[in-house]
C-alpha cells in the first residue's frame, strides 16, 4: 500500500498487522483513536483466545448479546446465507479440534496428529433476534471468517463519518475505505507474502479488498500441515488449490465472504466468481495468477 508516512499508521492487532491511512495529515490521531478503540471492542466481542471474552462466555439455549456482538454473529449469518453455507460460523469445534486452539503464533511447530470432526453442525441451527442469541448445544461460533472483514468496514466508515476525511483501515490484508478518496484513488499493493507475485490496484471511495490465505495462518499436526479455512462441507481444511483468493467488491465484508468462499471452492472459484459478477485475483500453487472480472493486469515489482 503506498502512503505518506504523515498519513499513515501501522500498529500490530490479532497476530496480524493493521494500518490506518487518511486524506488529511491533521486527522490522523483522532481517527487512530476512533479505530483502535474500536477494534478493543470488536476484540472483547468476539476473540475465541480470550477467556473473558463475550463469545467465550456463550451457553446452549438463549443469550442476550452485546451491539457489537450481536452485529458479528448477524453478519456471519448474513455470509453463511450469501454463500449457500461455504462460509459457515459454526466451524469453531472444528477448528479447535484441528489445533488451532490459540493466537497463530503460539503454536507448536508440530503436535499430534488430530482426529477430524466429522460434520459441521450447520449455520442454520443458529438463530439470531435482535439482540437474542439462540444457541444449539454442542455448537461453538468461530467469526474468524468475517469479524476481521466487518470491523474494517465498521471503523473505516465510524471514523470517516465522526472526523470528516476519507480514511482506509487495513486488517490483516482486509482493506475497507470510507469518505473521500485522495485523488486518483485508493493505491492497495496485493500480495500475500513476500515472495508471491504483487499486483496493485486503485480503489475508488467506499470500495473494499479482501484476501483470504492458505499460507499465512497454518500449522502441522503429526508432520500434516493444516490451514484456518475449513470446508464445511467436509468438516476439513479446505484444498490448497489456492495459496490466496482476492475480491473486490462494496464492502469489505461482502469482499472476505467470497474470497473465502472461493478458497473452499478450489477448481470451482473461477466460475463461482464470474457467475456473481466477481472482479478477484487467485494465486494457485506454483503462484501463477488467474484473474476474474475486470482485475487489472498490470502487475508489480
Amino acid at each position: 500500500m503506498t502512503a505518506h508516512l504523515d498519513t499513515t499508521y501501522r500498529f500490530d492487532l490479532w497476530s496480524t498487522t493493521g494500518t490506518v491511512v487518511v486524506t488529511d495529515p491533521a486527522a490522523l490521531a483522532s481517527v487512530v483513536e476512533i479505530v483502535r478503540a474500536g477494534l478493543d471492542d470488536v476484540e472483547r466481542a468476539c476473540s475465541r483466545f480470550r477467556p473473558d471474552s463475550e463469545i467465550s462466555g456463550l451457553t446452549p439455549g438463549r443469550n442476550r448479546l452485546s451491539p457489537m456482538l450481536a452485529d458479528l454473529v448477524g453478519t456471519a449469518l448474513d455470509a453463511a446465507e450469501a454463500s449457500a453455507g461455504l462460509v459457515d460460523p459454526t466451524v469453531g469445534a472444528v477448528v479447535q479440534q484441528l489445533g488451532y486452539d490459540r493466537s497463530i503464533e503460539l503454536l507448536p511447530a508440530d503436535g499430534a496428529p488430530v482426529s477430524l470432526v466429522h460434520q459441521v453442525p450447520g449455520w442454520r441451527q443458529v438463530h439470531l433476534y435482535g439482540d437474542k442469541l439462540e444457541l444449539p448445544r454442542g455448537v461453538q461460533l468461530d467469526l474468524g471468517a468475517t469479524a476481521k472483514a466487518r470491523a474494517a468496514d465498521l471503523m473505516a466508515r465510524r471514523a470517516a463519518d465522526t472526523v470528516g476525511v476519507g480514511v482506509l483501515v487495513e486488517l490483516g490484508g482486509d482493506v475497507a475505505t470510507a469518505g473521500p478518496g485522495p485523488a486518483g484513488g485508493w493505491q492497495v499493493l496485493v500480495q500475500d507474502t513476500a515472495d508471491d507475485p504483487a499486483g496493485q490496484v486503485t480503489l475508488q471511495p467506499g470500495w473494499a479488498v479482501a484476501t483470504s490465505s492458505t499460507v499465512r495462518r497454518a500449522w502441522r499436526r503429526g508432520g500434516v500441515r493444516l490451514h484456518h479455512i475449513v470446508d464445511p462441507r467436509t468438516a476439513a481444511p479446505a484444498a490448497p488449490v489456492w495459496r490466496s483468493a482476492t475480491v473486490a467488491a462494496p464492502t469489505c465484508t461482502e469482499a472476505n465472504t467470497a474470497s473465502t468462499a472461493a478458497v473452499i471452492l478450489g477448481h470451482d472459484a473461477s466460475r463461482w466468481l464470474s457467475e456473481r459478477g466477481l472482479t478477484a485475483r487467485l494465486v494457485d500453487q506454483r503462484q501463477r495468477v488467474v484473474r476474474v472480472g475486470d482485475w487489472p493486469r498490470e502487475m508489480a515489482a
